[in-house]
């Protein structure tokens, strides 16, 4: 039986990796990879040294093709992102959902598929929030244009914390938009985290708009937003 190992990989910070993802890392016979040289420096600074294989959004069918020849081989494989989780809110969901269902796999080969739980940018912000987190919906990133406004209406009638990421180049309409929907509500904005620009900003959506409009060089890096 082939493994499949969903291995969690730092946000940033390269120290967060498990022992337990090094040890996988290690032991599998090809690495799966979002970006190879994003997770080359991962591997280098472990003393990693096996073959990786690009495994992303614009994969072709030949490629995951591939990927079930190998484990159809009985090789082991892990899947990394270039940070955090894979599955989550990542290109790596369609391809273990078509291993869990046996998708393109011959009927007498079975693949198990196993996490190596870690960093994720969800967690990791919820848990210094101080927000609400007995009960949470994840958005992933939030739709560019249509559904937007529904999806702020629906964030302001509901009693819920909400968690999704949002880019640079969207951060100030999306706050601007939780301001003018959500103008009540409390929003934590987690940027850069575990990196050496890490930051963390709380207030009512005008409050952390006003800051970020008044610091525009904060507008870089990588965002979590809660609302709550």
């Amino acid at each position: 039986m082939s493994k499949f190992y969903v291995v969690a990989t730092p946000i940033g910070n390269m120290g967060d990796i498990t022992i337990r993802a090094i040890e996988i890392l290690k032991d599998v016979d090809i690495i799966l990879c979002e970006d190879t040289r994003e997770t080359k420096k991962i591997l280098e600074k472990y003393n990693i040294n096996k073959p990786m294989l690009s495994y992303h959004a614009q994969s072709k069918q030949a490629k995951v093709d591939k990927i079930f020849e190998l484990l159809e081989d009985g090789k082991n494989l892990a899947l990394v992102s270039d940070a955090g989780t894979p599955g989550i809110s990542d290109p790596g969901a369609l391809l273990i959902s078509q291993i869990k269902n046996n998708t393109h796999l011959r009927d007498s080969v079975n693949v198990q598929v196993i996490p190596i739980p870690g960093p994720s940018a969800v967690i990791a912000a919820l848990s210094v929030s101080g927000l609400p987190t007995h009960e949470f919906t994840f958005l992933g990133f939030l739709p560019h244009k249509k559904g937007r406004e529904t999806l702020f209406k629906e964030i302001a009638s509901s009693k819920r914390t909400f968690v999704f990421y949002e880019s640079p180049h969207r951060i100030l309409k999306t706050l601007e938009s939780l301001a003018k929907f959500c103008p009540n509500k409390k929003v934590f904005i987690a940027r850069e985290m575990t990196k050496i620009y890490e930051e963390f900003k709380t207030g009512s959506p005008a409050e952390v708009l006003e800051y970020f409009n008044k610091n525009p060089e904060k507008e870089r890096g990588e965002f979590t937003v809660i609302v709550s």
